[in-house]
């Protein structure tokens, strides 16, 4: 929560005076071949009730959002940087309530792409990436059973391929030889078999016998599928998809990952978004409600009103 509270007045801070503002470096070389932009947004809510015959529970909730993107081009070649970061959420006050603050959203993710352009719009492309949180993750409402953490999991993606990259708002990579490793930096997460790593072994005496892996290594073909519009005046479309077959593994089993968001600009001031993320995973293991164990479809939804700020040097493409 303390998190939460020094980001909200971070953004307090920052959008006092905030306007969407094209940079200019004062040297017109300075930043010739790059493209810079970043957007920070922050939304948040409040509740209280005093009297209210319907119910309700006093809360706050707020979240932040950082997204950055670097750009180098220059002759044939291309690197392409992106940094999101994502945190929020809700807090219940008042008395006989949990003070332990619920996550409505948490993310790490950095991706760095770099490519030759062989022909027009066609790319040797070498691919990185990392996923990760920042908080723990709880089996609500039992808030005592940790099921995530930082770095439990970990994902990092290289794949070696060829980009078809015809506009700055399309792009598309397809990778035969990529890596996916997992990382489980967590004993007792580790030791249960989460998030797909081999799990510990015990003697017939019940006692541990070897620990569980923190570390899973697959190889397998990887596809991404990036694609952004400017569907109205004051409407952004933007939406990745990336896919994973594990070569050694039941190849028909694809990993998927899929994310879409709909940007809404109410004026230089304010804005809403609306976010939806998919995951499917064949080594996450979910508990569902009737209490069977397996892989399930992750789904999740995103609706926020608030401020915003982005920092560019370039117009965007129309």
């Amino acid at each position: 929560m303390k998190f939460i509270l020094i980001l909200f007045a971070f953004f307090l801070c920052f959008v006092s005076n905030a306007q969407d503002t094209i940079i200019d470096s004062g040297k017109p070389d300075s930043l010739k071949f790059w493209k810079v932009k970043s957007i920070y947004t922050l939304n948040g809510s409040q509740a209280s009730f005093v009297n209210w015959n319907a119910g309700g529970r006093n809360n706050i909730s707020a979240l932040g959002l950082i997204s950055t993107n670097l750009t180098f081009l220059k002759n044939h070649w291309k690197w392409a940087n992106d940094i999101t970061l994502a945190l929020g959420g809700i807090q219940y006050t008042g008395k006989n309530v949990s003070k332990k603050l619920i996550k409505t959203d948490d993310k790490i993710e950095f991706s760095s792409n770099g490519g030759y352009e062989f022909k027009e719009h066609w790319y040797y492309s070498i691919l990185g990436n990392f996923r990760s949180q920042f908080l723990d993750g709880f089996n609500l409402p039992n808030d005592s059973v940790r099921t995530s953490k930082f770095m439990a999991p970990g994902y990092v993606n290289i794949a070696l391929g060829v980009e078809y990259a015809p506009n700055p708002r399309f792009s598309a990579f397809l990778s035969p030889v990529s890596a996916k490793i997992t990382f489980v930096r967590d004993a007792l997460l580790a030791n249960a078999g989460a998030f797909g790593v081999a799990p510990a072994t015990y003697n017939t005496d019940g006692t541990l016998a070897s620990e569980g892996k923190q570390v899973r290594s697959e190889y397998g073909a990887y596809f991404r599928l990036i694609y952004s519009a400017a569907l109205m005046e004051n409407i952004e479309f933007k939406s990745k998809l990336e896919l994973f077959s594990n070569y050694q593994n039941k190849p028909q089993n694809i990993d998927v990952n899929a994310e879409t968001l709909f940007t809404f600009k109410i004026n230089k001031w304010f804005s809403s978004s609306l976010q939806w993320n998919l995951i499917y995973d064949d080594d996450i293991k979910i508990i569902d409600r009737n209490g069977d164990t397996g892989p399930r479809t992750q789904f999740k939804s995103i609706l926020g009103l608030g401020v915003s700020y982005t920092v560019q040097n370039f117009k965007d493409p129309k």
